[in-house]
């Protein structure tokens, strides 16, 4: 304790605790600091701290009795002291050592462990009015408030459903100084906490440190709020903030408009969203009317109803629309959580958030039949297409990611996040970064543009330095996190299968138009307007033309008409001749076409033969990526050289195939001796063309001539998770981070596959050399030639024909033909096991194969030595057991006992979730090892913990 200044401050001087030798310096306690005392006073006058006559402790000058900070104690006595404590607590004390005053009740913007948060204690910084205190309607929240307002609101996640941890455990242990966790001894726990501090910092953040022995210096390791969006009803009522957007934070959900579009414009979204139409309260009509938004990972206030004992999501759907003050609904584990008020503080992409799902009108969020259902929180307006069952398939250029609840904008060399859609100027807003930064939006320089559009896309980039504020302030726009603004042209006449898809365009029919499509085309005397999507009346868009300027034409006219339409006809029919010649001689020459890519959803033209006993007419209908023709791909893999191959699959080579406009894709040439069949080709053709998720590997083409069967994928330029972390050099480009990263990857695209998608699939042959990692190395999942679909809400199925890889079956798989969304489970769990440890699943260890290397560790609480030694230093020791744990849960002899893979992604998201212990895991031992005696190529025989279990080596597995 002493005399001290700022920084920057050689003028004044204050009276402050601070850590002895350490540092920086560190102050945590200020006895002046609204009254700093003027460096020339301290030299010109006697300024000390003592026990005044009164027996007040004071900063003061002692020959005019001016304090400058007084304990203010009203009762005086003589014979008082002031102590230092260890703990950093200066404190005031009588003759018999009672503590009159102590600084731990006095506190100014620091709390340190000994001190206890009640309802009259604060942390206040001084200079911005920040104060950090117990909520004083709930002394299991705290708070921060700012001119008397709420501007933080947290917790600790209580054993209650549908609650948020807004704050660490060991945080509100520490401010209630252990006395709300009695296993705790709060004198251990404090030396545990030694030299460990909470901060309410002029940001408006509350931040906990602790010192770091090896670097010397404060660690920061828990601060909120922890971004804009954690700050309190930041969007208001019925506002979903979204931090990943720091654009446009804040929007309105679907079927709500803002209460204040002058503010919103202005960046101010306090005042919320309003409904755009009341919900309906007629039984009858309820379930017409009203529907229901539904977002997942979404974080938000508790609900003002839990009806417990609920059995189905659909029952807590079913309770919300019978009660007309309803206005939404979650489910989780049984419990149905029910909103009557507003909602607010609604975040999402937030992780460990629970599923939502939002009351709104039908009408505000799906205009018409062909309306795409929204992504998240993104309307879909028609024409724009995410599927092809929805919207116009000439833009069919969106993907949805169903688990973010994202939209992507997809182009020829890239997908780009959508961060909203305007229906009402048909523009959209996409992230990206410019290639060539050219100081501010202003500048006439070149930019590099972020991406190409065919030339027959109905997009168009209209500004490459898109700013929603820039009407609102006369400075330049700096560049950064790009948005850049996109128009789309009037649609033509929406595409029907019957006239029943019509009704929603009145006054139109389903007709075949002269191409051969069955579109909805107008009735006479109506005209499609693909500005107002409708059929309006000819009349209405004519232009009058009076009839006295309609003057019949002079014979003079005549002969110009006559003359030009000749020349016309002339140089049309030379044109034609000439391009048919040009294209014969073309097509001897080179027999290869050149191949356009463009929008997705766009079928090029096919040409070449088509095996029909591979390909019937239904198969072909149903697929919906293109074809290409065998010449083309030839072309671009050089003939299918050695130089372009990129390796080999279990059915056969893939290549690198180098197309016009620059595309490069991954060419799966599937050998006639392959093994895979015609039902496996159409599975993998027909199903990956209907998946979209970031975590699988698109499909972008097909082929099939004579004996050849060809897939093409997009381009995976790091090729498959196992060339690296089975390989000791490249095994250290993985750092824990990226493992950590790949891990999560591949558990949201199984998600996806199991329950997200529109289909309920099955991958059947999950491993590492079927993820493949992009250029940023983001994992995605690939062959699907063994994945099979699950009707309805079915989860496992059985089969004759067993075939798969060696280490990754699962038993029940394995001996009974029984597969199910359990199997892809036990697969992950090895897939983990193998990231975490770099070493094979059929390695042995000892006399037993990394599965029951890893339970041998775990149940001697080594688990981490299974760790891949080139990654020790990267690792998150907790975060790696974690993940152990997780892995082996999946691999669990019963598969009633895994968890599923929305467990898994809650459980590898979650930070202080407490994981299940798993039970014993199937694993595999080496017969007659000590007999050094191996299996037969042919049949390899191995025993699980308590059953034998023999798997044929099949040659249709890989």
């Amino acid at each position: 304790m002493g005399f001290y200044s700022n920084d920057g401050d050689q003028f004044n001087r204050y009276v402050g605790i601070w850590y002895y030798n350490l540092s920086p310096k560190t102050i945590v306690w200020v006895a002046n600091l609204n009254k700093p005392i003027p460096v020339s006073r301290i030299k010109n006058e006697d300024i000390s701290v003592a026990v005044a006559e009164d027996g007040n402790l004071k900063v003061w000058n002692s020959y005019n009795a001016h304090a400058y900070f007084s304990t203010q104690l009203e009762i005086s006595a003589s014979k008082r002291r002031v102590e230092l404590l260890d703990s950093g607590n200066l404190v005031l004390v009588d003759e018999s050592g009672a503590k009159l005053w102590q600084s731990f009740l006095n506190p100014t913007d620091t709390f340190l462990p000994g001190m206890k948060m009640d309802r009259g204690l604060k942390l206040t910084d001084f200079r911005s009015g920040f104060t950090f205190q117990l909520e004083q309607a709930n002394n299991k929240k705290y708070v921060i408030l700012k001119d008397g307002g709420i501007y933080w609101k947290g917790s600790v996640s209580t054993s209650g459903s549908f609650g948020f941890s807004e704050m660490p455990a060991y945080i509100a242990n520490m401010l209630s100084n252990f006395t709300e966790n009695n296993t705790v001894d709060s004198s251990y726990a404090n030396s545990i906490f030694e030299r460990t501090r909470l901060l309410m910092n002029s940001s408006g953040e509350i931040q906990f440190y602790s010192w770091d022995k090896e670097s010397s210096q404060w660690s920061l390791m828990w601060l909120a709020p922890k971004d804009t969006c954690d700050v309190y009803k930041k969007c208001g009522k019925f506002g979903i903030c979204n931090s990943n957007h720091v654009s446009s934070l804040c929007k309105c959900l679907p079927g709500f408009e803002p209460d204040s579009p002058e503010n919103l414009r202005a960046g101010e979204f306090s005042g919320g969203c309003s409904r755009m139409s009341v919900n309906s309260c007629e039984e009858d009509n309820v379930g017409k009317l009203d529907t229901f938004l539904d977002l997942r990972s979404m974080k938000f206030a508790s609900p003002d109803r839990l009806h417990t004992n609920t059995n189905t999501s659909d029952d807590c759907r079913r309770l919300c629309l019978r009660d007309c003050q309803c206005q939404a609904y979650t489910y989780d584990n049984f419990v149905c959580g029910i909103w009557l008020s507003i909602l607010k503080n609604l975040q999402e992409n937030y992780s460990g958030g629970f599923n939502l799902s939002i009351r709104v009108a039908t009408s505000n969020i799906e205009a018409t039949a062909r309306d795409c259902k929204p992504c998240g929180t993104n309307l879909i307006p028609y024409p724009l297409s995410i599927g092809p069952d929805c919207g116009d398939p000439l833009y069919y250029s969106f993907s949805c990611d169903d688990l973010a609840g994202q939209v992507s904008f997809q182009t020829l060399n890239g997908n780009y996040t959508v961060v909203n859609f305007n229906k009402g100027n048909r523009t959209f807003v996409i992230e990206a970064a410019h290639n060539e930064s050219v100081g501010n939006c202003d500048d006439k320089g070149p930019v590099t543009e972020i991406f190409r559009l065919n030339q027959s896309s109905p997009f168009k980039a209209i500004d490459w330095c898109y700013n929603a504020k820039k009407h609102l302030t006369s400075e330049p726009l700096s560049r950064g996190n790009d948005l850049i603004l996109i128009s789309w042209k009037p649609p033509l006449e929406p595409v029907c299968t019957t006239s029943e898809d019509c009704i929603d365009w009145p006054n139109s029919t389903c007709n075949i138009t002269e191409q051969g499509e069955r579109k909805c085309i107008c009735k006479p005397d109506y005209k499609w307007n693909g500005l107002s999507l409708n059929c309006t009346l000819v009349s209405e868009l004519a232009i009058q033309v009076p009839l006295n300027r309609k003057l019949a034409p002079s014979r003079n006219h005549e002969r110009a008409l006559v003359i030009s339409i000749s020349v016309i006809l002339g140089v049309i029919i030379l044109c034609a001749t000439s391009y048919i010649i040009y294209l014969n001689k073309r097509v001897a020459s080179t027999e290869a076409r050149e191949i356009v890519l463009g929008n997705p959803m766009e079928y090029l033209p096919r040409r070449g033969s088509f095996d029909e006993d591979l390909i019937t007419e239904d198969d072909k209908r149903q697929i919906d990526v293109p074809f290409f023709s065998l010449n083309s791909i030839l072309v671009a893999t050089d003939n299918f050289s050695n130089a372009t191959k990129l390796g080999r699959g279990g059915f056969g080579p893939v290549y690198k195939g180098k197309f016009p406009e620059g595309a490069d894709m991954a060419v799966k040439r599937l050998s006639c001796h392959s093994g895979q069949g015609v039902e496996e080709f159409k599975t993998e053709v027909m199903l990956i063309a209907k998946l979209q998720h970031r975590n699988l590997v698109r499909l972008l083409g097909y082929c099939v001539e004579g004996n050849e069967k060809i897939l093409l994928y997009e381009y995976m330029p790091n090729k498959s998770l196992d060339t690296f972390i089975f390989d000791h050099t490249f095994c250290q480009l993985l750092d824990w981070r990226i493992r950590f990263e790949i891990i999560l990857d591949i558990a949201r695209g199984l998600l996806y596959l199991h329950q997200d998608s529109r289909l309920r699939i099955i991958h059947r042959d999950l491993k590492t050399s079927n993820i493949l990692l992009d250029e940023e190395m983001n994992a995605k999942i690939s062959d699907f030639g063994l994945a099979r679909i699950i009707e309805g809400k079915s989860t496992e199925a059985n089969t004759n024909r067993v075939v798969g890889t060696y280490g990754y079956m699962s038993p029940e798989y394995a001996l009974e033909g029984l597969f199910s969304i359990k199997s892809d489970v036990f697969a992950f769990g090895v897939v983990v096991l193998e990231i975490i440890s770099g070493k094979r699943n059929m390695e042995f260890f000892e006399d037993v194969n990394l599965t029951g290397y890893v339970w041998r560790l775990w149940m001697k609480d080594k688990a981490i030595d299974i760790i891949d030694q080139t990654i020790v230093e990267s690792c998150d020791d907790k975060e790696v057991i974690k993940c152990v744990n997780v892995a082996l849960l999946c691999v669990q002899e019963d598969q009633g006992d895994r968890p599923t893979m929305s467990n898994v992604v809650l459980m590898l998201g979650g930070e202080s979730m407490t994981l299940p212990r798993p039970n014993q895991p199937s694993f595999i031992t080496r017969r007659n090892a000590a007999a050094g005696s191996t299996s037969s190529s042919s049949s390899k025989m191995y025993s699980t913990s308590n059953k034998e279990l023999t798997i044929t080596h099949d040659e249709e597995g890989r």
